[in-house]
């Protein structure tokens, strides 16, 4: 039986973007809305699941074992407050490198969708970026642009942009969250 699900994006959503890349844990440092809307997206039943481009493994800035263990920790964290992850998928790749996982490609979008057996249509993707929410359109998926992160200064590259459905704009996590609730209990 398939489920609907949220995708998150990592930097920019959950935690704060940082344009030197995330090195170590203590540059860590999670977006004020973020426990409670995955917490409450759990509590709902939605399986939550991370799509996140990771290029600084692909520049040589971290390696993927140090990408690994960095995520261990975000999960725990996540968890300690009441949210559960159902999967984390990350693209390693340089830019260049002609990857098809690399955001704004939905190639991340769909390999979690056949192992979490998900279902695409009724799914929401939660992202700070254009690219985010070009991966979203591209893989079927209920864009929504989160203001957080790069989110402000992509909005007007989103609404710019022609292809795909229209993202719904939330301030923040949170705010995504209420409004990913709110659209399912009206189905």
């Amino acid at each position: 039986m398939m489920r609907d699900a949220v995708f998150l994006d990592r930097d920019g959503v959950i935690i704060e973007d940082r344009a030197d890349f995330v090195k170590c844990w203590d540059e860590v440092a999670f977006v004020p809305s973020a426990f409670d809307a995955i917490a409450k997206l759990t509590d709902a039943g939605l399986p939550i699941v991370i799509v996140t481009n990771q290029s600084a493994i692909g520049r040589g800035i971290i390696t993927q074992s140090f990408l690994m263990d960095l995520h261990a920790q975000m999960l725990a964290e996540i968890e300690s407050h009441g949210g559960r992850i159902a999967g984390v998928y990350f693209c390693p790749h340089h830019p260049n490198d002609g990857c098809s996982c690399r955001k704004p490609l939905p190639g991340m979008i769909f390999r979690a969708a056949a192992d979490l057996d998900i279902n695409l249509g009724k799914s929401y993707l939660v992202g700070d970026s254009a690219t985010d929410i070009q991966a979203a359109n591209a893989a079927g998926v209920n864009p929504v642009l989160v203001l957080t992160g790069k989110g402000e200064k992509h909005r007007s590259l989103v609404a710019a942009s022609s292809s795909g459905q229209t993202p719904a704009i939330a301030a923040n996590l949170g705010e995504a969250a209420d409004l990913i609730l709110t659209r399912r209990s009206m189905r």
